[in-house]
């Protein structure tokens, strides 16, 4: 697998409701980061015609919608994303092996240009008070390596995880199972809501493939100048 470059890691979370915005940022940084990242805000408010708008920006996007259902809907609903032509797309690991499986086979479906198909492991806004809270014991590292093996284990190409996990799981899943992580922050930014984050010098030399952020380059004066800084960050890694 080629290594992207600093540029092409970067995956811009349009997390907004306003089409126009979300349209405006993609060109914006069309040429500056490796795609978009569209998730259930904006695709409940505006579906695959908000979906297309932003592609056409000439961006990868990345269809963030974590599906999690039995094996046939999720078949399904990847069935019914195929047509977007996302760069990748996930469902929820913890719906099991069978409903993976069925997510993968239908990618397949696409032939050479099909979707990455990625599972969530476990949310970075969740620690392990969260996790007890609804009955799953033990470290967050655990139940994520746990659910990544198992992702592995049924033909997804790679997760989304924590950077705090990465490193087990390049170990655990090899060196072409790709690892998208969300809850980048780099030094210059606030947490916000993200309990697990890491800069994104310290996920690129974790073993991160795609980076996932969203408000310190949305909420910049200046996105691109703000995604420039972030990949020179990067290529300090």
């Amino acid at each position: 697998m080629n290594q992207p470059s600093p540029h092409q890691r970067l995956f811009v979370a349009l997390d907004t409701t306003d089409l126009e915005r979300a349209v405006s940022l993609a060109r914006a940084l069309a040429g500056r980061v490796g795609g978009v990242k569209v998730g259930k805000e904006f695709f409940t408010a505006h579906g695959p015609g908000g979906v297309e708008r932003v592609a056409g920006a000439g961006l990868p996007v990345f269809l963030d919608l974590k599906f999690h259902d039995i094996p046939n809907t999720v078949a399904g609903a990847v069935r019914a994303a195929l047509p977007l032509k996302p760069f990748m797309i996930n469902v929820h690991a913890a719906g099991g092996a069978a409903m993976m499986a069925a997510a993968a086979a239908v990618a397949k479906e696409a032939g050479a240009g099909r979707p990455l198909v990625l599972a969530v492991t476990v949310l970075t806004s969740l620690n392990e008070a969260d996790l007890a809270a609804v009955g799953v014991g033990g470290p967050v590292d655990d139940q994520v390596l746990r659910l990544a093996t198992l992702a592995r284990d049924n033909g997804l190409d790679g997760v989304v995880c924590s950077a705090r996990e990465v490193a087990a799981l390049r170990q655990a899943c090899g060196a072409g199972f790709r690892l998208v992580v969300p809850g980048i922050r780099p030094s210059w930014a606030a947490a916000d809501d993200q309990k697990r984050v890491m800069t994104p010098a310290e996920a690129v030399a974790a073993g991160a493939d795609y980076l996932v952020i969203g408000r310190p380059i949305t909420g910049a004066d200046d996105p691109a100048k703000a995604a420039d800084a972030i990949a020179k960050e990067i290529e300090a890694a």
